[in-house]
């Protein structure tokens, strides 16, 4: 039998909600938000290592920018919320941890319209060391390939962060886990090789590592960090369309993610890949790269 779930709004604790730290369990917002009700929200998550966040100025100056890709403006420069994020941690003693900064549309509009809505902004962080148990992590999780697919850039806004976008995740996730996966794998409008559900893609062809280009999906973070650390091992880099049948050319396939980090696959489908030695340099190197920051 399953365990239930530890719910997120039960707990002690503070969260940094529109410049004030207030106790976990006030952190709240109104049932008529728009944001909850249109999918305006967008957001960010920073892993935490020894204390420190990794790269948290790029993922406070990408929340600022993926609310600007939804049409409204935070009341608070990534300055402010990179700030508020490591006093935050400061605060609540998080060690190896996760942190989730997020941003929605109040109570002022509930209309298709967002005009007139204020921005809202919280700042919540936890202790959670790893996605995967430490088994998964090191042999590899298993992909499906999703019935569902990324969006056309003309049809949604893909260059953010935004909630909306993960319903389109959550569907894929949820089919992948219900036939006995780990996570699924989707396809680009056109039918190419894009990202999981939470993390972007790579294949070892060759000795080279190629991945899909971003132009449906967001272009992780992580991903260019990882991007930059294979040129200084002298792995090269090919960013290109990538149809799903290269994946029987592939000698090993990751996947890359704030959360995810450097996470070698497993299967995709039938299809079966060692973690090989280009994932285990680069898993190594990226290890030395957020603990030494």
């Amino acid at each position: 039998m399953t365990a239930p779930l530890a719910p997120f709004d039960d707990r002690d604790g503070t969260i940094w909600l529109d410049g004030r730290f207030v106790p976990w369990r006030e952190a709240r917002l109104h049932v008529l938000s728009h944001g909850l009700h249109y999918g305006g929200a967008v957001f960010e998550g920073i892993r935490v290592y020894g204390g420190r966040m990794f790269k948290s100025a790029e993922h406070a100056e990408r929340l600022c920018a993926s609310a600007r890709e939804l049409n409204y403006s935070l009341p608070f420069t990534a300055d402010d919320l990179d700030a508020a994020a490591r006093e935050l941690v400061r605060r609540e003693g998080i060690v190896d941890g996760y942190v989730r900064p997020v941003a929605w549309r109040g109570s002022e509009q509930i209309s298709v319209s967002g005009a007139g809505a204020t921005a809202h902004v919280a700042v919540a962080a936890w202790e959670w060391p790893h996605v995967f148990s430490a088994e998964a992590a090191s042999r590899g999780i298993r992909l499906r390939t999703s019935t569902w697919r990324r969006p056309d850039p003309a049809t949604a806004p893909v260059r953010a962060k935004a909630a909306s976008l993960y319903n389109i995740c959550t569907l894929a996730r949820d089919e992948a886990e219900a036939a006995g996966y780990d996570d699924a794998l989707l396809l680009d409008l056109r039918g190419g090789l894009a990202e999981a559900t939470g993390a972007n893609l790579f294949l070892v062809i060759d000795g080279a590592l190629h991945t899909p280009t971003p132009d449906c999906f967001l272009d992780g973070i992580t991903r260019r960090t990882v991007i930059a650390l294979a040129a200084e091992l002298g792995v090269e880099v090919v960013v290109r369309r990538i149809d799903p049948a290269e994946l029987d050319r592939a000698e090993e396939v990751f996947l890359t993610g704030t959360a995810y980090e450097v996470q070698p696959v497993s299967a995709v489908d039938d299809r079966t890949y060692a973690v090989g030695k280009v994932t285990s340099r680069l898993a190594e190197a990226y290890g030395r790269l957020v603990r030494a920051e």
